[in-house]
């Protein structure tokens, strides 16, 4: 049963070959270093080496007075991207897909894909010519408008709105992609019959595009519930102070701060497994919640 199940599809393993065998180096395989996360790990050691501790780090961490306010930090940023950075990629592509001139349509696709390959270093420093307090374009305008310099990368309410705008822009054109592949899809016929009915074009789109994209969007929006309690250091460790910690310090920046810099390697593993774990579970609840609802689900 083996050779017949291969026999017709050894081309197809032979492509996904480099795939598997790359996740199971980088993925699975380094999974065995997360002992050290129950272990009193130190430079010298190695990791079956180490002294067990138990959950020493987690009680620690739980314990710790970061701990509320990283799960709060963590949240807020990665809900806030969710609400706000979500529904734009859908409209956007929506948007693309009524434009019938070809040219203006790739050409609006070129210039919003753009961002996406930016470095995030390059666009924290856009922000920074942007929103500086000593040259910033902002700033300069409302000088010249006679209102005060505002220091945005300074104060804790200007930080939060920052990152997630500028996260949105770099994003939403390439996320869109997905959501205009899924449209390509639809049966143009179902089009034809709404026209034949009197639907106009945003009828059309409600009742002909939106449900054909729905599982689409279902699938992503719980693959983001699975990312809800992740967000990357970089971007944030380049834009953030410790005067603007209370709203921005987050668990993978403390995980960085903690482990890389204070070489506290056992307690920010434990950290990172518990984030992990947590993500997990979202994702978990998530699945489950929209197999409930919806009918549609990963599995």
């Amino acid at each position: 049963m083996t050779k017949r199940l291969f026999a017709g599809q050894s081309e197809y393993i032979l492509l996904s070959l480099p795939c598997i065998i790359f996740y199971i180096l980088f993925a699975y395989m380094p999974m065995y270093g997360a002992i050290i996360a129950f272990k009193d790990f130190q430079l010298g050691d190695t990791i079956f080496s180490a002294p067990w501790v138990g959950l020493k780090w987690f009680k620690d961490f739980f314990g710790s007075i970061s701990f509320w306010r990283l799960m709060k930090n963590t949240l807020l940023i990665n809900f806030y991207s969710l609400i706000f950075g979500f529904p734009i990629p859908i409209i956007f592509a929506l948007v693309l897909n009524e434009i019938r001139l070809r040219k203006f349509k790739r050409f609006v696709q070129t210039v919003s894909y753009a961002p996406y390959f930016i470095s995030t270093v390059v666009i924290v420093g856009i922000l920074y010519n942007f929103f500086g307090y000593g040259h910033g374009v902002v700033n300069n305008i409302l000088e010249s408008l006679g209102y005060e310099r505002i220091r945005f990368f300074l104060q804790s309410e200007y930080f939060r709105p920052l990152y997630i705008g500028s996260g949105i822009w770099q994003s939403f054109g390439y996320s869109s992609i997905i959501y205009i592949a899924a449209m390509s899809g639809v049966n143009v016929e179902l089009y034809e019959a709404a026209v034949i009915d009197g639907a106009s074009r945003l009828q059309q789109i409600w009742h002909v595009t939106l449900p054909a994209i729905r599982p689409t969007i279902v699938i992503l929006l719980i693959l983001n519930f699975g990312r809800l309690m992740s967000e990357g250091f970089e971007k944030i460790i380049l834009m953030y102070s410790p005067a603007t910690y209370d709203v921005a310090d987050v668990i993978s920046t403390y995980v960085y701060r903690r482990g890389l810099v204070q070489m506290e390697f056992s307690f920010s593993t434990a950290i990172g497994l518990y984030n992990s774990v947590l993500n997990f579970i979202l994702l978990i609840v998530a699945n489950a919640a929209s197999r409930r609802i919806s009918g549609i689900s990963l599995w």
